[in-house]
């Protein structure tokens, strides 16, 4: 068996000079239920692993309506559907914490590593970009911050350069009358992986939709953001026949691949119903904001 060294380091400075030094030898972990998997199938061949559960800023919650909301990259999702604020404010996000894995998996898998480990399939990250999510991260040269609808650049590849770590992921506080909602498709409970998935948010004003994001999951190299669907439907009533206008352009927006889950034709009716479903969800969740 390989040797590979463990790192536990309490600092980000720590943490980017051990994997700057690494290099591409190097992984940080924030709950390992990706990386660990990833070892025993050696995906990997690594020399290092880097801990990020003692780093106080990864492990950061806080929510506040003048600043928003921040998610340490390593905090699990128990913590954040456990968390009321989140409940209340960020019902989307909490859709998509309560269904990754078990109670187990819950207890360490974080948002942060659902991320960066860049699977197409990933349920969070759809309601994350629905809702203006943007990336913290910090490096060698210093820290910034990238879009989450930019953040993933192919299968499991995302932005982030050598000794980078992402530290956090931080969210506005959503407009009065908003509401977002994420859903998926999975074959079977025993294959805890979307088919589709459909990540959106609105925001209303006097019965119609002010503005609207749409993000769908697995149904292409990255999760895909449609910004032509919430451009669609932009004034238009807050009503199904306005859904179904957004859940088309999602349709005709996917790149799905046929594969043991599904084939194109299926993945794209599914991105079309389960668009006009979660903008419908949302649409309810806002009216009563």
């Amino acid at each position: 068996m390989k040797w590979i060294d463990y790192e536990s380091p309490h600092s980000v400075r720590e943490a980017v000079d051990l994997l700057n030094e690494a290099g591409d030898r190097a992984r940080p972990l924030a709950g390992g239920t990706d990386l660990l998997v990833q070892l025993r199938a050696k995906a990997y061949d690594l020399d290092l692993v880097v801990d990020a559960k003692n780093i106080p800023e990864l492990n950061e919650l806080t929510y506040d309506p003048d600043n928003g909301l921040t998610i340490g990259a390593a905090v699990a999702c128990y913590r954040i559907y456990g968390n009321s604020s989140v409940r209340s404010v960020y019902p989307g996000i909490v859709d998509a914490a309560s269904l990754i894995g078990g109670t187990q998996i819950q207890g360490r898998a974080s948002l942060g590593g659902n991320l960066c480990n860049a699977a197409p399939s990933a349920d969070s990250v759809p309601p994350m970009i629905a809702y203006n999510g943007v990336a913290r991260i910090s490096g060698p040269n210093g820290s910034r911050e990238v879009a989450l609808e930019d953040f993933c650049t192919g299968v499991r590849q995302t932005v982030l350069e050598r000794g980078e770590i992402l530290v956090s992921l931080h969210f506005p506080t959503p407009e009065a009358n908003s509401g977002a909602n994420y859903i998926r498709f999975i074959p079977r409970n025993e294959m805890d992986i979307a088919v589709a998935g459909a990540g959106v948010s609105v925001v209303l004003d006097n019965g119609s939709i002010a503005s609207a994001r749409v993000t769908l999951a697995s149904v292409a190299p990255t999760p895909l953001f449609v910004a032509e669907a919430g451009e669609a439907i932009a004034g238009k009533p807050a009503t199904e026949e306005t859904a179904r206008i957004a859940s088309a352009i999602a349709r005709d927006a996917a790149r799905p691949i046929t594969d043991m889950r599904g084939t194109i034709e299926y993945r794209k009716r599914l991105c079309e119903v389960l668009t006009r479903r979660a903008l419908m969800t949302a649409i309810e969740r806002a009216k009563e904001n």
